[in-house]
């Protein structure tokens, strides 16, 4: 059997068990919407942390984090994800106890309700809706376009024929992908969701650990073959000869490696001539990272607070104390994670294993490429398995959550609750969820499947991240009014679009919003001028219009009534 029919088949199989789980899940579905949408909040501790961070953790953590990390850096890992750990499991702390409390309690199912009945606004929704719609399909595009590079660089040679690379053809993993979600979500809803979520979470953090043992050992292997490695004997650097004696000695051999910046070749026109000159360095290290950039790089993972799949998983717990888990494991599995990934990708510019130049030109192809260079065909087979996992594990939640929100809180809100039975309120949710995975797929077909992942990425978690204080106040203020609400909510939007546009729709890689104070230019993350516009719009507003009554401020603030 050829190496590529070999990867072909293991991750058939794999998709196939994961088939296989979510059509069993049915066969526990309640024959409600409730349990179709919110597990009928059944979720325990240990499923309830592996679905929150299956959902968290997607292509962008994976494959995204790499190529950021090849292209960019390893001051990837200290911009985001050092600081992802601690402010994710705040807001699950911060947020998610409280919502998931006045969930059960008041019977909320989606953001909409929740702000309709805090705000006393039945408008809301109009508005909030769309725009979280419109944030939730670049997330969806960042998930199905890192399993289309990843495959496609991992299989490059493979199929001679096929296509120019000899690569399995990114269309034709995302169909398989975006059909695989669909079948599973379909059925199983909310419940085969968080069992598949546990499934693949143990999958690709497994894998994730293998593949990363595997790459450190081999790079160190063939630093020490070409006479690259060096030992201190005596005080004095000598070339190492000697074999790497385990994980701990290979790290220490490939960090030797790694360039502390890079210069790339640059093509400048000077009149009739091109003339190739060295560029400056390109690697993000902590003496050229401009301070303001990465603090203000640390707003960015408040996006979770506004998540729209991740609410929904809110809503799931059996209880209270189902958080505690999450909270306090949820670090830990970040660093599990983006270290290897984030690692992966600088020790693919060390020069010890040749990056093509269409790799190179596509940096979510390069864990693809580097799994398949370094693993042998079997194991690499299951390696690619457990990047897909990692993968899915955020599509199906969030194919949910859209399919959720339409459902709830456009048709079922608007047309009349008491018009849908239980039975067409989950044949509509299932309608908009194959309706949202085929706009997902078509989209990923176009010119937006160029664009890096994490940069992708970047964007979208910042409109997020502007919406967050509109969640934190609604929590804990009493002051917010629902004009307050819809300032900070078309403000988020606005100032969104107009900084997108501004970075010629994401194409600029690492754009930045600049001020210049004296003589000296501050660089800052486009999520700053967001999350500023946004807090001074609800608070401002708020203050200088009505609030809600008492009865509803009651409701949530009891203790201060």
């Amino acid at each position: 059997m050829s190496p590529g029919m070999i990867k072909v088949l293991i991750i058939s199989i794999y998709l196939g068990l994961l088939l296989f789980l979510g059509v069993f899940s049915s066969r526990l579905f309640k024959g409600t919407s409730k349990d179709y949408l919110l597990a009928s909040h059944s979720i325990g501790p240990f499923l309830l942390l592996m679905s929150l961070f299956g959902t968290t953790m997607t292509g962008f953590a994976l494959v995204g984090s790499t190529g950021e990390a090849f292209a960019e850096g390893v001051g990837v890992y200290g911009m985001l994800a050092s600081s992802s750990g601690i402010i994710h499991s705040l807001c699950f702390f911060v947020l998610g106890v409280k919502l998931w409390s006045w969930g059960k309690k008041y019977g909320y199912t989606t953001q909409a309700d929740f702000f309709r009945d805090r705000l006393e606004s039945d408008k809301i929704g109009l508005v909030l809706v769309p725009i979280l719609v419109g944030l939730v399909v670049p997330y969806l595009l960042v998930g199905v376009i890192s399993a289309g590079k990843a495959i496609q660089g991992a299989t490059s040679g493979d199929f001679p024929g096929l296509t120019e690379s000899g690569a399995i053809p990114p269309w034709l993993t995302e169909l398989v992908i975006c059909v695989v979600v669909l079948v599973y979500v379909f059925f199983g809803g909310m419940r085969g969701t968080a069992w598949a979520n546990t499934f693949q979470t143990l999958v690709f953090m497994i894998l994730g650990v293998v593949a990363f043992y595997l790459i450190a050992t081999s790079l160190a292997e063939k630093s020490v073959s070409e006479g690259r490695a060096h030992t201190l004997v005596d005080g004095e650097r000598v070339v190492r000869t000697d074999p790497p004696t385990g994980l701990w000695d290979s790290l220490h051999i490939v960090s030797q490696e790694i360039p502390k910046a890079r210069r790339v070749r640059a093509e400048v026109q000077l009149e009739d001539q091109i003339e190739s000159v060295e560029a400056p360095p390109q690697f993000r290290t902590r003496e050229r990272l401009d301070p303001w950039m990465f603090f203000t790089y640390m707003l960015i993972p408040f996006s979770v607070g506004m998540f729209p799949h991740l609410f929904q998983h809110w809503l799931t717990a059996k209880n209270g104390n189902a958080f505690k888990l999450p909270v306090v494991a949820h670090p830990i599995f970040i660093l599990i994670v983006w270290i290897p990934c984030v690692l992966i990708g600088v020790w693919a510019t060390t020069g010890l294993i040749n990056i093509p130049p269409p790799i190179a030109s596509d940096p979510n192809k390069v864990l693809g490429f580097m799994v398949k260079n370094l693993s042998g065909d079997v194991l690499g087979g299951f390696l690619l398995a457990g990047i897909l996992a990692a993968i899915m594990s955020s599509l199906d939640s969030q194919f949910l959550c859209i399919g959720t929100m339409f459902t709830k809180d456009i048709v079922v809100h608007y047309g009349g609750e008491d018009r849908f039975t239980d039975r067409q309120i989950i044949l509509i949710s299932r309608g908009f969820i194959i309706a949202v995975v085929a706009i997902t797929y078509f989209l990923s077909l176009t010119d937006i499947a160029q664009t890096r992942v994490f940069q992708l990425g970047i964007w979208c978690f910042s409109g997020f991240s502007s919406l967050f204080p509109l969640a934190l106040l609604a929590v804990y203020w009493r002051g917010l009014s629902k004009w307050g609400a819809y300032a900070g909510v078309l403000t988020a939007a606005g100032v969104w679009f107009w900084l997108f546009r501004a970075s010629e729709f994401g194409a600029i890689d690492n754009w930045s919003v600049n001020f210049t104070l004296g003589d000296r230019t501050i660089h800052t993350m486009p999520v700053a001028t967001m999350f500023l516009a946004s807090t001074v719009a609800t608070v401002v507003v708020s203050l200088v219009t009505p609030k809600p009554s008492d009865a509803t401020l009651a409701k949530f603030f009891p203790e201060k009534s």
